[in-house]
C-alpha cells in the first residue's frame, strides 16, 4: 500500500507559468540572418540551453556563445529582455495557483524546474506565483536537469520524504516517466480537472 501523500510537487512551465519561446525567436530575428525555425529549434532544444538551465554556464557565456552561433548583433543588455519576455499567465495558471494554495495548508507545497537563472530571476519579479511553495528547487541551483533521476532524489532527500508519499505533476511525459520509475506518484499535467482528478485518486483532498 502506497504511504499517504505528504508533498504536492509542481512543475512551473505550462502549468503555473505559461511560455512560448517563439515570442524571443521573433525578435531576435531582427538582428541575426536566422529562420524563424532555426532559432526556435536553437532555443528550445540546443546543448547550450540544457547547461544553462543545468547552472553550469553563466549568463554572460551564455550570451557570448548564443551571439556567436547565431552571429547576433546585440548587445548582452539588449539581449536580456528580449531572453526574458516569453511568459504569461492563463486561466489555467490561475486555477493551478489557487488549487496549490489550497493545498499548502495540508501538505508540503513544492515546486521543480528546469529553469536557467535569468529566466528564474525574472519570473521572481514579475509574477507573484512563489509565494505559494513551502520550498522552490531549480535545475540552475541544483547543477541536474529533469528527467535524470539525480534531481528528484535529491528533492527527496531534501524534504526528507519517501518517494511513494510525493505526488508530481508535470506537462512533459518523459520527466513524469523517469520520476515514476523511482516510486513518486506522477502525472502528465493535462489541466486542471485532470490534475484534480488525479490529486483525489491518490487520497489528496482540498
Amino acid at each position: 500500500m502506497s504511504q499517504e501523500i505528504r508533498v504536492v510537487l509542481f512543475d512551473l512551465g505550462n502549468v503555473l507559468v505559461d511560455f512560448d519561446y517563439s515570442l524571443s525567436a521573433k525578435r531576435i530575428l531582427n538582428f541575426c540572418n536566422k529562420k524563424p525555425q532555426e532559432l526556435f529549434d536553437f532555443f528550445f532544444t540546443s546543448e547550450l540551453i540544457l547547461l544553462f538551465e543545468e547552472g553550469k554556464i553563466t549568463p554572460e557565456e551564455f550570451f557570448n556563445k548564443v551571439k556567436e552561433a547565431l552571429g547576433l548583433k546585440i548587445s548582452y543588455e539588449a539581449f536580456v529582455p528580449i531572453w526574458n519576455e516569453i511568459f504569461f499567465l492563463s486561466a489555467k495558471n490561475r486555477a493551478v495557483y489557487s488549487l496549490a494554495n489550497r493545498l499548502r495548508s495540508r501538505y508540503q507545497v513544492v515546486l521543480l524546474s528546469n529553469i536557467n537563472i535569468l529566466h528564474f530571476e525574472y519570473l521572481k519579479k514579475s509574477f507573484p506565483v512563489f509565494n505559494v511553495f513551502h520550498r522552490t528547487f531549480t535545475s540552475c541551483e541544483l547543477g541536474l536537469i529533469k528527467p535524470n533521476p539525480l534531481i528528484y532524489r535529491k528533492v527527496l532527500e531534501v524534504l526528507n520524504v519517501s518517494a511513494d508519499s510525493v505526488f508530481y505533476t508535470d506537462d512533459r511525459p518523459e520527466l513524469i516517466k523517469s520520476a515514476s520509475e523511482l516510486g513518486i506518484q506522477a502525472f502528465t499535467f493535462q489541466g486542471i480537472n485532470k490534475l484534480k482528478d488525479d490529486l483525489l485518486s491518490v487520497g489528496v483532498t482540498f
